[in-house]
This record gives C-alpha cells, structure tokens and sequence, in this order.
C-alpha cells in the first residue's frame, strides 16, 4: 500500500488558502480515479482506492497543520508501512507559482507541517513540492500562506491539479519522471509545429494577378499602311495649263 498525503488545515475557512493545495491535490485524484467516499479516521479525512493496480489511501489530516505528522504517523503504524511507502504534497514557497518538484527525503525548510512530519516518522518520506510563490519577506509568510489563491491564479491552479491527477498513476508506482511529464503536458503543453510552409491564399493571388500585369511595359501595335493609300502628289501645272483645262 501507498499512503499519499496532502498537508493543510481543516474547514471550509481554509479549504482555498495557499497552505491547503496539498488537499486539493488530493481531492482531485480522488475525484478522477473513483476512490471511496472520504471518511474520518486516525484523526484525518481518508479515501482508498487503486491506482495502475496499486493499493492507495489517501489522507488529509485534520489536526492543523503544525500537527500533521500525529496523523500520518498513527495510519503508518495501523497499515504497518515505512517512510518510503509515504508522499506528501505540500506548499513550497521557494517554488514559483504552478511550478512542481518531486524530492525524496531532505529537510523541513521551516515548514510547520513538514517539521511535524519529521518529529513522527523522520526524514524519509517522499515530497511533491507545489510551488505558491514567496511573498517577499518572510515576515509576511504567515498571511500569505493562509489567504485564498486570487483568481488570476485559478487558470493555472487548475492546470496543476489536473496535472497530479493525470500523473497520480506513475507517482504511486515512483516513477516521478513519468509523473512530473504528466503534469508538464498539462501545465505546459508543447506548441504545435508541423514544419510546413504557410498556406498561400489562392484568391489573394488571383487578386495581386492583375496588379502585377498592369506594371509590365505595354507594347504598342505597330500601324502599317496598305500600298494603295499613296499621297497625293503636288499640281506641277502651269496656270494656263490649268485654265485650258478648265474649259475642257
């Protein structure tokens, strides 16, 4: 069995809060995986269900935060697993925001439900880093993490979760780069590119065809006088030639 865990605080207060996209991680794979209704044990909100023919529970601990790690460690020992069948998915401050990192082990980095975590099962347990973003001085870190992600955020978020759940098969198995190609396919999709010469628009053609004919030199037909159209020749008569004429 996998133990996926998502880290946040409890109530519908926070159900939005930078700190809680742990639980919304996990309420998105189990939505689109068809895990069993969500129910209340080991002080936590817990679903099962398969994942590629892995046996996976889900769970939310409902403890507050800085005590995650009481719950986690009670359902460990329940199910008899280790650190190395746990993953945890958190809110990582030092990522940006719709950034995800895979890390197995390592230390808590002043994470309160991390440093919960390590006080009750050690250091071990694999992590799936959501990045938020930093609010710029750590002084601020506190009402930043639990206020609402703004709506410009949504496009994003959304891409994220989707990314997770499309992804939550390969991550029960550990495979973390099958699982972290999954979320970028949704989070960044590549551009399409075929390679190919822009289409040339036949009708813009026929229309620029004219236009280039009008700039070609016109060549003026030649006109050429039949033989028998000669001028006629000057009188070379004398006056009274042309008298006597006259009269004749």
């Amino acid at each position: 069995m996998k133990l996926l865990v998502g880290l946040g605080n409890p109530g519908a207060k926070y159900a939005r809060n930078r700190h809680n996209i742990g639980f919304m991680a996990l309420d998105e794979i189990a939505s689109d995986h068809g895990f069993s209704p969500w129910k209340t044990k080991f002080q936590a909100q817990i679903c099962e269900g398969t994942l590629g023919g892995v046996k996976v529970l889900l769970l939310k601990p409902q403890t507050f935060m800085n005590l995650s790690g009481q719950s986690v460690g009670e359902a460990m020992r329940f199910y008899k697993l280790t650190s190395q069948d746990v993953t945890v998915l958190h809110d990582e401050l030092d990522l940006a925001p719709g950034k995800c990192r895979v890390k197995q082990g390592g230390g808590h980095a002043g994470h309160n439900g991390l440093r919960s975590l390590h006080s009750h099962i050690g250091a071990d347990y694999g992590r799936v880093r959501l990045g938020v973003g930093h609010p710029g001085h750590k002084d601020a870190v506190a009402g930043y993490v639990l206020r609402d992600f703004p709506k410009a955020d949504e496009a994003w978020l959304d891409d994220l979760l989707r990314g997770i759940s499309d992804g939550a098969v390969a991550l029960a198995a550990g495979d973390s780069g099958k699982f972290m190609n999954a979320v970028s396919l949704r989070v960044a999709p590549p551009r399409s590119s075929t390679g190919t010469k822009p289409h040339k628009d036949k009708s813009s053609a026929r229309q620029q065809a004219p236009q280039q004919a009008s700039k070609q030199p016109v060549e003026k037909p030649t006109v050429t006088q039949d033989s028998d159209d000669t001028e006629p020749q000057p009188d070379q008569r004398s006056p009274l030639e042309k008298l006597v004429d006259k009269f004749n």
